[in-house]
């Protein structure tokens, strides 16, 4: 009996990632290419006689890109790793919900080799980039304005300094005078 309802899971699964590919008209290539994983295994993932995958990196990867919650796929296990809860990811989910952009268009708005350091953003598994180009083109695919990219920049470098042992409050005075110097640059 047993047997049964695990089959009934690895075909939900399955089904649920083919009608989603079919649904985004979205080529298993790019797919592949989008969760970081070969053309072979995205067809052994929707192969119903093969079972579903249980990693956890490669179902949050699918159900970033999915948008869908990972807990979706009967297959998942809550990982042991922390995950980042960082306000500036958060903004971007809900900026692209405003606006109604799947993360399926925002994601193949990069260049392919980019598209899976996209999806470890969204899914918390890196932080936004401290690189300013880097996020200013994330920034813009988003539809964010200028002081909106600095904004989220600014924070994230102040996370940064202060991760690494900086008193950002007692050092305000060189922070602020290199976020002036920051600001002048970008403008």
């Amino acid at each position: 009996m047993k047997e049964k309802v695990k089959e009934n899971i690895k075909q939900k699964s399955s089904e649920k990632l083919s009608e989603f590919l079919e649904k985004n008209d979205l080529h298993k290539k790019d797919f592949a290419e989008m969760i970081g994983v070969t053309l072979s295994y995205v067809y052994n993932l929707i192969d119903d006689t093969i079972p579903f995958s249980t990693r956890g990196t490669t179902l949050e990867r699918i159900s970033t890109v999915m948008e869908v919650e990972p807990e979706e796929f009967e297959e998942y296990r809550i990982p042991q790793e922390p995950i980042l809860i960082d306000e500036s990811v958060d903004f971007l989910k809900n900026t692209l919900k405003k606006k109604k952009m799947s993360v399926v268009n925002f994601l193949k708005a990069f260049p392919r080799k980019k598209r899976i350091d996209i999806v470890d953003i969204l899914r918390g598994a890196l932080p936004m980039p401290l690189d300013y180009k880097e996020l200013s083109a994330i920034g813009k695919v988003a539809g964010l304005n200028k002081e909106k990219i600095y904004s989220i920049w600014e924070g994230r470098l102040r996370q940064v300094l202060e991760s690494n042992g900086m008193n950002i409050y007692s050092n305000s005075e060189l922070v602020n005078a290199m976020l002036d110097c920051a600001k002048k640059h970008v403008e």
